[in-house]
């Protein structure tokens, strides 16, 4: 009678293996053909968007090697990337002129939480009306480690809000989040970075103002920056410098796959505005960053930079993430953040 019940377990525990490895491998197969139908189907709009997608995640830019070789995929990343500017180049900040008598009003509130939505994508933007408000805040220390979830960054310094800041050293599966790339400046302090190697930079001067440019961190020092983080231009390029969007080379091509984004800019009279677009779901497949700069000159951006995106984005608002970041563990840890005191 045992042994009866015993073979009776087994084959059903048999059973029930077989059912799930075959369903798997259906489902695959599925995913599969799906991706070979976006990469060598008719559209190839469809297939630039959907290869530079998948190259601008860590876990899943491997999928594009089983359909195309290491230079096609290239060059259809290097085709979709944002212009990068030469170095040297920064943002005018006498294009933004901040009113120390412009007072709040019940009209324009000192912080706004607001929805945005487009064809593909739905998201959050919080506008700061006062931009000494905004400020780089960061773990603890930097080391060969896990850094912390926005909220946790936030908490630390008692913020009302934050947004995800830098790139950080990502190795694929495994990431140093608590080790930010590049130049780091966090309330005037030099934390990261070489004096004279070239950064990326986007932060924010002792006069409040943004600043967007390729500068050396003792550059950046020198014309009183207190703030800022860095971020590659394939991972986080500049969108707008002195209200000029920077395009794509080839005006058929979108800037970058649709995926999660977060970005950061300042409009003509000082206000803040700190951006973030869900990705990788249902109701929300993502943004390119075309779109990221369309968005940020709707809302009358003169300088506006992306920050690090995918599984890092998120934002917070009175100690709540109020934005649905794509990671089935959460959101993903971090060393640097833009938040709001």
């Amino acid at each position: 009678m045992k042994n009866t019940t015993l073979k009776k377990v087994t084959s059903g525990i048999g059973k029930f293996f077989a059912v799930l490895l075959t369903t798997v491998a259906l489902v695959l197969i599925f995913l599969l053909g799906v991706c070979f139908i976006l990469i060598h189907g008719p559209s190839n709009a469809a297939k630039n968007q959907f290869v530079c997608a998948l190259q601008e995640t860590s876990a899943m830019g491997w999928v594009a090697n089983i359909y195309l070789s290491k230079e096609e995929i290239s060059e259809i990343v290097e085709s979709n990337l944002m212009m990068e500017v030469a170095d040297g180049t920064v943002s005018d900040t006498e294009l933004v002129n901040i009113d120390p008598n412009d007072k709040v009003s019940e009209d324009i509130p000192e912080i706004q939480v607001l929805d945005i939505t487009g064809d593909t994508y739905k998201g959050k933007m919080i506008i700061v009306k006062d931009p000494s408000r905004v400020f780089v805040g960061t773990i603890p220390e930097f080391f060969e480690g896990t850094g912390q979830v926005v909220k946790e960054i936030c908490d630390r310094y008692d913020a009302v809000a934050g947004i995800n800041g830098g790139e950080f050293v990502d190795m694929g599966s495994y990431s140093y989040s608590a080790m930010p790339v590049g130049a780091v400046i966090s309330q005037g302090e030099l934390l990261m970075g070489s004096l004279n190697t070239t950064y990326n930079i986007t932060g924010f001067t002792e006069d409040n103002i943004l600043v967007v440019g390729k500068m050396t961190a003792q550059e950046a020092i020198d014309m009183g920056i207190r703030d800022c983080v860095h971020t590659e231009h394939t991972t986080g390029p500049f969108l707008l410098i002195d209200g000029e969007p920077l395009t794509v080379p080839d005006t058929t091509t979108y800037g970058g796959g649709k995926n999660p984004r977060t970005a950061i800019g300042q409009t003509a009279d000082g206000s803040v505005l700190l951006l973030v677009v869900d990705g990788r779901q249902a109701e929300s497949i993502g943004a390119t960053f075309k779109d990221m700069t369309y968005i940020m000159m709707e809302y009358g951006a003169v300088n506006a930079s992306c920050m690090d995106g995918g599984t890092s984005t998120q934002m917070v608002y009175e100690g709540e993430v109020i934005n649905k970041p794509y990671s089935p563990t959460g959101p993903r840890r971090c060393p640097t953040s833009f938040i709001v005191q």
